[in-house]
């Protein structure tokens, strides 16, 4: 008896079992969809994040399985797909975004597989009339992949009447719900913020079917990570260096603005500029290694240093003079 015989004998509204003989192996499916290397680069690619790796596989899992579902003939439900990514900066929001639509191209939930990151400034015009041409131009760029939309929250502004955030997200909840099998969007942003900007959108809230949280990296972390982006560059620390650099990642992660990899990678241009800076000035004949060498005056150059040892002074002396926030802004020393 095939499974058509046994559909036509189940009882109305039922879904009959399918045929015993109709067996898939998820081994073979997993193999031949291609994820496992997407998975793989995953891991490797990105420092801890284990429950955010955690949180993909298990998407990537579901979407598997409900693939082999439609093909046993099982009544299934189109998986919602759109997505938040809450956490803050420098956490691999986006990375991550980039390896899901990897993994939606391969198992054919999406067309084309592209990611289109954008934030506010590209949906939302500035006068009557402008919001809703550059929305929808920006969700044609994005169809048949994953439109990635940085600080969403900023995209709903009460305060200001004359916003016109509310018109890019009316459009954004229209296309989400009528063409969700050719789009999927990632709202990415603070946790705190996000869970506001949902409160005031329940529409929005209500499409979302996927909630990651992405962690901050810990100081061993983001010392892997450093490693691992001088490595690709051709640089390294030498051991005094990598010392003052472990320090340099507590001071950081004190001050304001700290942005985890991000900030990471902002610190190691500025302390190769200085290497550069220093062997220029020395007029030295050079070799590969003083080239792609990291010394420890290097790392202590930063300012970070200093303003850790005058808010020191500032504790020990009450010098009511010294400004604690000074050199201290977005940029980091």
């Amino acid at each position: 008896m095939t499974a058509s015989d046994l559909q036509h004998l189940a009882p109305p509204g039922e879904t009959a079992p399918p045929a015993v003989e109709h067996r898939i192996d998820l081994a073979a499916e997993y193999a031949e969809a291609g994820i496992a290397d997407v998975l793989e680069r995953l891991d490797r690619d990105l420092v801890g994040l284990a429950p955010v790796k955690r949180r993909v596989r298990e998407i990537a899992a579901l979407l598997l399985v409900d693939r082999v579902r439609q093909r046993l003939g099982l009544a299934t439900q189109a998986p919602s797909l759109h997505m938040s990514f809450t956490g803050n900066p420098g956490t691999g929001k986006t990375t991550v975004a980039m390896r899901m639509a990897e993994i939606l191209q391969r198992l054919g939930y999406c067309r084309r597989g592209h990611v289109v990151p954008v934030t506010r400034d590209d949906l939302v015009g500035q006068y009557i009339g402008h919001t809703a041409p550059k929305t929808k131009e920006v969700l044609k760029r994005a169809m048949g992949g994953v439109l990635f939309i940085d600080e969403a929250y900023y995209l709903y502004r009460p305060e200001n009447e004359k916003d016109y955030g509310q018109e890019a997200i009316e459009i954004l909840l229209q296309v989400m719900e009528n063409q969700r099998d050719d789009l999927v969007v990632i709202l990415a942003g603070y946790a705190e913020r996000m869970e506001h900007f949902f409160e005031s959108n329940p529409g929005m809230k209500s499409r979302i079917a996927h909630h990651v949280d992405f962690p901050d990296y810990g100081s061993a972390e983001l010392g892997e990570i450093a490693e691992r982006m001088l490595a690709q560059w051709n640089y390294r620390f030498d051991p005094a260096a990598r010392l003052a650099f472990n320090e340099y990642i507590t001071l950081r992660r004190a001050r304001p603005h700290f942005a985890n990899a991000r900030s990471i990678r902002n610190a190691l241009d500025r302390m190769r500029m200085r290497q550069a800076l220093r062997l220029f000035e020395s007029g030295a004949t050079v070799d590969a290694l003083a080239l792609t060498t990291l010394t420890e005056a290097d790392v202590r150059a930063s300012r970070q240093f200093s303003a850790a040892a005058a808010r020191t002074l500032a504790d020990d002396e009450r010098d009511v003079d010294f400004d604690p926030e000074r050199g201290t802004d977005r940029i980091d020393y």
